[in-house]
């Protein structure tokens, strides 16, 4: 996409350059392959863009309180939880009817598990329309009050199937416990484009938090769970890999029901995150989230109750252990002190494989410190792998019917869609129409939060000459645009002669791909201004990571990408 083809052109007056340097050009051909040239050729520093979203980025993240007592931190816990429920999770009409809504649960057929347990399927509702599909690990034999463990996904595509989760599962049933085996979101049974978590967005751009399903998947899990006749409330366990570890510390810190917590691998600090390009999905980053906490803020939530942090030493996707770890144990142990619970607080940095996984030494771990808050005193209680590979199932039969038209984030947007007020009607006469265009560009500038950027000339380059014939005067520009950000930009004018306008265009691809029209402009008589903002461009954060990431850390400390180009 290329924004200039609407021939928007703004006069610039007082730039204050030096250096010009007059390029000559044998033929036309000459002439268009260095216009090309010369607006491929670099003007920032390697990595210039990244480093400076970083240092936008960081200071905008909420620190830790220092809290002097447990009735300062239960004040600020209050604020926090009520706070990010009420402002990030369930943000708009649309989102708090939601989290009221009543939904549907449907238990469907029994299967056969291995010795001791049976498997039943269901499906319940996330929010009117949205179903997922769950198996429940229940016992043969119950007897009283037992607890009760939720398993949530990580990226697995083969979702609740994946052998893992379904031997974690089978594990804690053997050990007489209720488990709940939950499907995600773009994982197994509804892996499909209207499931991608980048999906969510389109929720936020229609005005309600897409962050709101994700959530209530797991809120609901927990109120069918505790409905279960069996379910022990005093003893309710959540864990998760990955995406499963980002669910289980949101939950787990914002739903004081969950007792136990074990996240692996699925989560940092805000600020370990942009410092080692730990950039997550789109949920993991929620709108306006880290001017309300941070995750080291839900860490310390977890306090008093245990609370398992697993990370992996060479982990070859995200969350290594080494950067991630220390800064969250760092945040929350002053917390557990306060409540005198420092032993509730325990972390493992898994060695075997080391790599991202929930393996046999990771699940081990998770079974020692359930043995130790939930079985004290039972000493027959098993704190290693009870082999059970053999009663590993096929994702067939592990299927869950749902309905066919089930909704998905993708649909769920289009709802909001439809709802959201159409443009006009247009005023009639000239005055009431720009009466109205006034009051709604300050609505967009205060929803896109436009900031006031002053601009200067960081620094000009000339480029260099060419051939024989006198054709264009070239210069390369860092445009430094207030403390934050440096703009590099290419003007182009026609050697000799008085510009008639100034055309300022960008394209998505960056500069080197306007060539052709910087060609016709300046034969045109414009003086044009081939300008990278922020995410386009030679102006993209790092290569390796998806360009919209960085945008939404942008986005998570209250900022908006797209009023910063704009400004």
């Amino acid at each position: 996409m290329m924004v200039p083809p609407m021939r928007i052109f703004f006069v610039i007056c007082s730039l204050a350059l030096s250096c010009a340097v007059s390029a000559r050009f044998a033929s036309a051909e000459d002439r268009a392959q260095a216009i090309k040239q010369t607006l491929a050729e670099p003007i920032l520093a390697p990595g210039q863009t990244t480093a400076e979203l970083r240092a936008f980025i960081a200071p905008r993240i909420r620190r830790m309180p220092q809290v002097q007592s447990r009735q300062e931190w239960e004040q600020e816990a209050t604020r926090i939880r009520r706070d990010m429920l009420d402002e990030i999770v369930f943000r708009g009409a649309a989102a708090a009817a939601w989290r009221d809504a009543k939904c549907g649960v449907e238990w469907l057929d029994t299967i056969a598990g291995g010795a001791g347990y049976h498997i039943r399927k269901f499906r319940y509702e996330v929010l009117p329309g949205m179903w997922v599909p769950g198996l429940l690990y229940q016992p043969d034999k119950l007897a009283g009050k037992v607890p009760l463990a939720i398993h949530v996904n990580g990226h697995a595509p083969e979702g609740k199937a994946v052998e893992y989760k379904q031997l974690r599962s089978i594990n804690l049933a053997k050990r007489g416990m209720l488990v709940l085996n939950l499907e995600w979101f773009w994982m197994g049974q509804l892996r499909s484009a209207g499931y991608s978590h980048y999906r969510l967005n389109e929720l936020d751009l229609c005005g309600a938090s897409g962050l709101a399903p994700f959530y209530l998947a797991m809120s609901r899990a927990i109120d069918l769970g505790l409905a279960l006749e069996n379910a022990d409330p005093a003893r309710v366990a959540v864990s998760g890999l990955s995406g499963g570890g980002w669910q289980t510390i949101v939950i787990s810190s914002l739903d004081t029901r969950v007792t136990l917590a074990n996240p692996v691998a699925g989560y940092g600090s805000f600020l370990t995150n942009i410092g080692f390009d730990d950039l997550g999905d789109s949920e993991q980053a929620p709108t306006d989230m880290g001017i309300v906490a941070d995750y080291a803020h839900l860490t310390a939530l977890r306090a008093p109750r245990p609370t398992l942090l697993t990370y992996n030493a060479a982990d070859d996707c995200c969350f290594k252990s080494g950067h991630t770890l220390g800064p969250l144990v760092e945040a929350a142990r002053p917390i557990f002190t306060l409540y005198g619970a420092d032993q509730n607080l325990a972390s493992h940095v898994n060695q075997v494989p080391g790599t991202h996984n929930f393996e046999q030494e990771n699940r081990e771990r998770l079974y020692a410190f359930i043995g130790d808050h939930f079985y004290p005193a039972d000493t027959s209680y098993p704190r290693t792998e009870i082999d059970s590979r053999a009663e590993v199932k096929s994702a067939a039969e592990l299927e869950v019917p749902l309905p066919a038209e089930n909704l998905d984030l993708h649909g769920l947007a289009q709802r909001l869609l439809a709802s959201l007020p159409a443009t006009g009607p247009w005023p009639g006469e000239r005055h009431a129409a720009e009466s109205w265009q006034r009051e709604e560009r300050e609505k967009l500038r205060a929803l896109t939060k436009v900031p006031s950027y002053a601009a200067s000339v960081a620094e000009s380059k000339a480029a260099k000459a060419t051939t024989e014939t006198s054709a264009l005067e070239i210069k390369h520009l860092k445009l430094q645009v207030s403390p934050s950000w440096i703009v590099p930009a290419v003007e182009l004018t026609t050697t000799g002669s008085e510009p008639k306008h100034t055309a300022i265009l960008v394209a998505d691809a960056g500069r080197a791909e306007l060539a052709g029209r910087v060609d016709a402009l300046t034969k045109d008589g414009a003086r044009v201004l081939a300008v990278d903002p922020l995410f386009w461009g030679e102006s993209r954060a790092k290569a390796q990571d998806p360009e919209f990431l960085f945008a939404l850390f942008v986005a998570a400390v209250g900022e908006r990408p797209l009023g910063i180009q704009a400004a």
